[in-house]
């Protein structure tokens, strides 16, 4: 008798929702087709506890449905931590297309999208993320209330984007206080790793700090614009980890700290607004500990954009949008003086008061 060793693809074959790490306890998956728009989306609510499910809607053209699969997994799961680590009353969802947004987005795909949205009934809010715009969620709310991010000219908060920037600046501080005993940047080397919209506002703040700034991008008319802006040097090797720096910001797509890239690091701070940042949350958060990198937790420090959304769901202003958002400079140092005293990853410690207050208000219940 014979036992046959299945491959982990195979294994995916076998188990490709609940067997696999990223499902997580999610509480529903919902795969939306629809032949006449070419829609092909797939929004994960990960946990409700405390509220509704909110998270950005990502358009990606993910080389293969698995990979879409694991990423609304990953990023929903991760809203449900960043929500509440925040002091937010919602859970976490999170939704991706597949697709390019550049040539396959249409106004009519957008609908079709938000009237699935709808059939929700409000357990999901979707907002914008990768591949999005406000005028995209424009289109969405002309089907269903169910979503955040709208134009301020509608009502809504706008562009979340400046302030997820400006919490990831305050989480890098933080993470600069901790590490170097200063939260000021001036003079510090940081490389932004894309440079969209978060990551072009995050470079203007780093850079009116004094900070040096290095960027790195796959679209080089970005670089261009963004370095003649804001007088950031370009890289466009192909090793941009192993760069002298004090600082790295991921803000493309996550899971940039990998095996590959942990060792070549030379930074001693890691903050930036890439979701899923750490390959795997286990293994590369104990390696960054051993290395004696700081590493700042991207679901706690990129949390300024639920923050600005949340603002239409609870009728506040821009400036307790800006009061909640400073705060994360308090939480990130409050974090790695807990992960230090309890000798656990700053991972562990952040995923460990999300956890605690989703328990809490599971048993109120």
């Amino acid at each position: 008798m014979t036992a046959d060793i299945l491959t982990p693809q195979e294994l995916k074959k076998v188990n490709p929702v609940f067997g696999q790490p990223s499902f997580n306890d999610h509480e529903q998956i919902v795969f939306c087709n629809d032949k006449d728009t070419g829609l092909k989306a797939i929004i994960g609510i990960h946990n409700t506890v405390l509220g509704p499910a909110l998270g950005g809607t990502r358009m990606w053209n993910y080389a293969t449905e698995w990979d879409a699969l694991n990423d609304v997994l990953r990023l929903s799961r991760g809203m449900s931590f960043k929500s509440a680590i925040t002091g937010l009353n919602l859970g976490g969802g999170k939704a991706v297309i597949i697709g390019d947004a550049k040539t396959q987005k249409t106004p009519e795909l957008m609908k079709r999208f938000g009237e699935f949205v709808h059939s929700l009934s409000g357990r999901y809010i979707t907002a914008e993320d990768v591949g999005m715009e406000t005028a995209d969620m424009d289109l969405v709310r002309e089907v269903t209330p169910y979503v955040t991010g709208i134009s301020e000219s509608k009502g809504g908060a706008g562009n979340p984007s400046p302030i997820t920037a400006y919490g990831v600046f305050m989480g890098m501080k933080a993470a600069s206080k901790f590490a170097y005993g200063s939260d000021n940047l001036e003079g510090r080397t940081v490389v932004v790793q894309g440079i969209g919209h978060v990551g072009e506002v995050l470079v203007e703040h780093i850079t009116n700090e004094g900070g040096n700034v290095i960027i790195s991008d796959i679209n080089e008319a970005r670089l261009q614009e963004v370095s003649k802006k804001y007088g950031a040097e370009i890289y466009r090797g192909d090793d941009v980890y192993s760069i002298p720096m004090d600082i790295y910001a991921p803000c493309a797509l996550g899971a940039t700290v990998n095996n590959d890239t942990v060792n070549k690091l030379q930074a001693k701070v890691i903050a930036g607004a890439a979701n899923n940042q750490l390959a795997d949350e286990n293994i590369h958060g104990s390696l960054l500990k051993e290395k004696g990198i700081v590493y700042a937790p991207d679901f706690l420090i990129n949390a300024g954009g639920i923050i600005n959304v949340y603002a239409e769901l609870e009728n506040y202003g821009k400036q307790e949008i800006i009061r909640k958002t400073e705060n994360i400079f308090d939480t990130t140092l409050e974090i790695f003086r807990t992960a230090e005293s309890s000798n656990i990853t700053t991972h562990q410690a952040a995923l460990k008061v999300a956890i605690e207050r989703i328990e809490a208000r599971k048993n109120q219940k």
